[in-house]
Parts: C-alpha cells; sequence; structure tokens
C-alpha cells in the first residue's frame, strides 16, 4: 500500500445511460460525500448538473488523461469520486486506473457493462461472444475476431465507428452479416438499429454516437482461424517466410501463456509475432528486423490480421536489443550464426526463459548442434513436402529442411 494511503480514498462507480437514477443507495451515498467528482465526457449528456451534491471541485477528462490523472493523484487520500459507464473494470476507467493505484486504495461500484447489457437484449449468451473495445483504439482489432458464425460486441467512440466497422466487414467478405447498434441502453432514448453490414456501408445511415456494437459474423467469409498455421498467402512478403507448417510447429515450441512478452529476432514479414498475438491471451510481442521494406510489411500484415499493437522495432540484431523490455520467450528466426546475437538474447532472459531458433543452412545447423551441447535442449529437424504438378501428373515438392533448437533457461546459467 502507498504510504499516503489509509484505506480507499478512490472510488469509481459504473452509471447507466439514465444517470444519476441508475445508481444503487450506496452508490449514490458515496457520490454525495465526495469532495471531487471526476466525470467522463459521455456522462456530460446524462447527468444534470443541478442535480449534483455541493463539491470543492469537479474534473472532466477534457483537459486530457495525463493531467487529469496528475490532479486526481495529488488528491490521495481524500474523497475522490469517478463516475465511468458501466462496469469501470471492463476496458474501462477503472483499469486504467489501478495501473497507477493500488487495488487497496480503490473501491469499484460496477453498473452492468454495455456488454451485460447488449447480450441480455440480444438473448446473445455473453461466455460465448468476443468483447472487445474499439474505443478510442485501432479499428484493425477487429480483424483479429471476424470468423464464420463468430458473435462479437465493440464498444465504439462514435457513429463513426460503426460505420467504418461495417465497410471493413464487406471488404472483408463478411457484407452479409448483421449489425445491431444499441443506443443509449438504459434510457427512455434506446433504439436498437439492425442492418447487414453491407446495407450500412452503401447507406451510411444516422444513428447516435453513444452505442453499443453487436456483430453476428456471415456463415460464408473467408476463415483465418485463430490457431497457428495461417495460409503462407495471408501474409505480405517477399519470401522470407518461415512456412505454414513450420510455423506451427515453431508456435507449438514457443508456447504462448497469458500476458507473455515475445521477442521475434529477424521477424522478416512478421509471421511468427504475429500469430503469437492472434493466441490473444493478452500476449504481446517486439518484432525486430533491419530492413526497411520488411518493416513495413510486417506493419501491414499486423493491421490486416488485427493485431496492430505489435511493436516493431526496425534495426540490426544484437545492438537494437538494447534497452528493450525483458522478454518471457525469444524466437530467433534467422542470424543464429552472428556475433554475440544469441549470447545477448540468452542474458536477455531471466530463469525459466524459453529460447527457439530455426536454421535452414548447414552453418547455422551446425551453430545449433554447438549451442545444444553447451545448454541443453532439443534439437528437431523437420522435412515439408508439398504435392505439386509433374506434367499430367502430381509429385512431392520438398521444401528446405529446418532444424529447430528449444531451450529452457535454467538456474545456473
Amino acid at each position: 500500500m502507498s504510504e499516503h494511503a489509509h484505506g480507499p480514498w478512490l472510488t469509481i462507480i459504473g452509471i447507466g445511460d439514465n444517470g444519476l437514477e441508475s445508481l444503487t443507495p450506496e452508490a449514490q451515498a458515496v457520490v454525495w460525500q465526495a469532495e471531487t467528482l471526476v466525470i467522463g465526457e459521455r456522462l456530460d449528456a446524462v447527468i444534470d448538473g443541478a442535480s449534483l451534491p455541493g463539491l470543492k471541485r469537479i474534473l472532466t477528462w477534457g483537459a486530457g488523461f495525463r493531467e487529469t490523472l496528475a490532479q486526481i493523484l495529488k488528491l490521495r487520500g481524500t474523497p475522490v469520486t469517478v463516475l465511468a459507464t458501466g462496469d469501470p473494470m471492463h476496458f474501462g476507467i477503472g483499469a486504467t486506473l489501478r495501473r497507477y493505484v493500488a487495488a487497496e486504495e480503490m473501491m469499484v461500484l460496477p453498473s452492468p457493462s454495455a456488454f451485460s447489457l447488449a447480450a441480455a437484449r440480444l438473448g446473445w449468451p455473453l461466455q460465448s461472444v468476443t468483447q472487445i473495445s474499439l474505443h478510442g483504439r485501432p479499428l484493425a482489432f477487429l480483424n483479429r475476431h471476424v470468423m464464420p458464425r463468430a458473435r462479437i460486441l465493440a464498444l465504439t467512440s462514435d457513429a463513426s465507428t460503426v460505420q467504418a466497422a461495417a465497410v471493413l466487414l464487406a471488404e472483408r467478405g463478411f457484407g452479409a452479416s448483421v449489425l445491431h447498434v444499441l443506443e443509449h441502453m438504459g434510457s427512455h432514448r434506446e433504439r436498437i438499429l439492425r442492418m447487414t453490414a453491407l446495407e450500412m456501408a452503401e447507406t451510411c445511415p444516422a444513428m447516435s454516437d453513444f452505442n453499443t456494437l453487436a456483430i453476428d459474423c456471415a456463415e460464408d467469409g473467408p476463415l483465418l482461424a485463430p490457431v497457428p498455421g495461417l495460409p503462407d498467402d495471408a501474409f505480405r512478403h517477399d519470401g522470407q517466410l518461415t512456412k505454414r507448417e513450420i510455423r506451427a510447429a515453431t508456435l507449438a515450441q514457443l508456447a504462448p501463456f497469458p500476458n507473455a512478452l515475445l521477442w521475434d529476432v529477424g521477424a522478416g514479414c512478421g509471421s511468427i509475432a504475429i500469430e503469437w498475438m492472434r493466441a490473444g491471451m493478452g500476449t504481446k510481442a517486439i518484432a525486430i528486423e533491419p530492413k526497411p521494406e520488411r518493416v513495413a510489411m510486417i506493419r501491414a500484415n499486423a493491421e490486416t490480421l488485427g493485431v496492430p499493437d505489435l511493436e516493431i522495432i526496425e534495426g540490426h540484431a544484437p545492438e537494437s536489443l538494447t534497452g528493450l523490455k525483458r522478454p518471457d520467450v525469444i524466437f530467433i528466426g534467422g542470424g543464429i550464426t552472428g556475433e554475440e546475437l544469441f549470447e545477448i538474447c540468452w542474458a536477455a532472459l531471466g530463469v525459466g526463459g524459453l529460447l527457439v531458433a530455426n536454421a535452414v543452412t548447414i552453418e547455422g545447423e551446425a551453430r545449433l548442434a554447438e549451442l545444444r551441447g553447451q545448454h541443453g535442449g532439443e534439437l528437431v529437424r523437420i522435412q515439408v513436402s508439398r504435392a505439386a504438378p509433374v506434367g499430367r501428373f502430381c509429385g512431392w515438392k520438398s521444401l528446405m529442411p529446418v532444424t529447430m533448437w528449444t531451450v529452457v533457461k535454467g538456474e545456473a546459467e
């Protein structure tokens, strides 16, 4: 606990679209006892200022998040109440403030989230629905979740988010998807607008900026599955690509787990880092690639495949690895014979950290054998053949064999 804190001083209250009337007696009492009230811009329209208690101060986020946060933190130890929409800990300001304030200094009083309200109105079992936020976030985050028969609930910034999502779906081959735009849920202005993505993209209907978007994806759209091993043509590349079968095997060895950070050293077109992040569970990745044209491909692939938050470092390894956040897992897709590359990567890993390295050359294979002799681990050689035309018939075309070394860093190293 902070030395300045004596129990909860920061209260975060979820509020519905019908304003203070949506609050429980407990929550209303907290509002009335607050010395400082912090109100989000969306709540200005649903809270009658005349009905608020006499306060020492009212803050808004209009000055900018960091400026308002600094004012809140200066008030540590005095009663501060933040009013937010719905459930503050579900893509809300509560989850953000938790990064700066200890849990024991906070009290959170949630209301039903927009996801819960939307699921109740549509009759969608919430545990079977993808829940994301596009509020203040790139629309590209939607790409990872668009699949046949998927149901998606998304928070939005305003009506333009819905319109842009409709265009994206139509361009992705999901124009027949049904969009439900749920406006002002819980208030007298509540309305549900239903159209296909294609209809909405073409007609641009008027709608409220205060909405939640529900997407019932069409059954016949193209599938890019969330499991590792996307088709090679799902990526823009110049040939520097870990092929589909090898990529699936490599991701299996990398073994993504919740909130883990991957370094993808020599990322090429970014396929390993991108599929690592598509595994979900809060996985993060840093792709390190020296060639500008490949960096552009990584960025484009990350957008198209729904992980625009992939961190990309343009530079040569190992020099560009200095100062990066400590990884949980490292993948070296090329350059294992480079001077000091392995040593610097190995030093960056903590105890229990995992390293996977692939090689296709004789020299690279020899280096992996040498490293295995020094550090142990598992060495595997994978050969893949694909059927290809041979005149009027069909034969096997072999891809270059790949040697894969997997090793966990132990206490003694």
